[in-house]
């Protein structure tokens, strides 16, 4: 009895410690004043999955703002909207921010979070009037799996492959787009020479062994001469997602005309950059949309 008593109590303190992992409490964003927010807005949904963003709008009154649309990394199988609340670079310079949700691995495999990304910049699109957006000034952003699901959602453009969830609209641009170490070939890293993730056959799903479809989910499939403005950063020490996947990113670019800006962060791993070099990465990117006539 004794023993069945303790083996109850063990797996009560595992489920409470699951419970407690999945409920992390993250730190709200703090915003300007006169800036407002809506939470949880739903831009998507997919059978009984609602993708939800965040909102945090500047004030009417200075006109259409240009909008980032950020989206977290965690390898398309872990993270989430919350965890994100540094945006006060953007706040500064009047942009409006849309932190976005997506379906993970374990809710859906590729494509759905691609799907979900346009899903997402075609509701601000859709949505633009009411929220006060500017259509010609969207900057979409990510880090890691971010990063590539930033370069996905603007590098498609008008190719509306992954659009089935939200159809009816046309000319689909974005600005700029900035990618943070983001994986650009996903069956390289997958199965590649070079770093290898077990979260690239995971996303990949039934796909897993299909090299085609691993191409149409890979970012570097769809640069092309009228590609968006693309800034990217990458450490050359990154044991996570290739340094050189950024690298022939940034090759193709500049071979095909596409403005770009490539910052390699010395030494530096996976986003683990200093706080001087972050403060650094976010005047460069500054300097690069105010270039670009998106910031003001």
């Amino acid at each position: 009895m004794k023993r069945t008593f303790l083996a109850l109590m063990s797996i009560c303190l595992v489920s409470l410690t699951l419970h407690a992992q999945d409920t992390t409490a993250f730190k709200p964003v703090e915003y300007p004043d006169g800036f407002t927010s809506q939470l949880n807005v739903v831009y998507a949904k997919a059978k009984d999955w609602e993708g939800k963003m965040d909102l945090y709008l500047p004030p009417k009154s200075a006109g259409p703002s240009a909008v980032v649309i950020n989206i977290h990394g965690g390898g398309w199988n872990k993270g989430s909207k919350e965890s994100q609340t540094g945006f006060s670079t953007f706040f500064k310079m009047g942009f409006a921010v849309a932190n976005i949700a997506y379906r993970l691995t374990g809710q859906a495999t590729a494509p759905a979070a691609v799907e979900d990304a346009r899903c997402a910049l075609i509701y601000l699109i859709k949505n633009a009037k009411e929220l006060n957006i500017d259509v010609n000034r969207i900057v979409v952003m990510g880090g890691s799996a971010g990063g590539h699901l930033a370069l996905m959602a603007g590098l498609l453009g008008n190719d509306h492959r992954f659009d089935g969830n939200c159809p009816g609209v046309e000319n689909i641009k974005v600005a700029a787009i900035i990618d943070k170490y983001g994986i650009t070939d996903v069956w390289d890293w997958g199965y590649g020479t070079r770093i290898t993730s077990r979260s690239a056959e995971r996303w990949l799903g039934d796909k897993a062994k299909d090299k085609k479809f691993a191409a149409s989910v890979s970012p570097i499939t769809y640069v092309n001469k009228n590609s968006p403005p693309i800034f990217i950063v990458h450490g050359n020490a990154d044991p996570i997602v290739p340094y050189e996947q950024s690298v022939e990113l940034h090759k193709k670019l500049k071979e095909l005309g596409v403005e770009t800006e490539f910052i390699t962060v010395e030494g530096g791993e996976h986003g683990k950059f200093t706080k001087e070099k972050n403060s650094e990465l976010n005047k460069s990117i500054i300097a690069f949309l105010k270039k670009l006539g998106i910031a003001k």
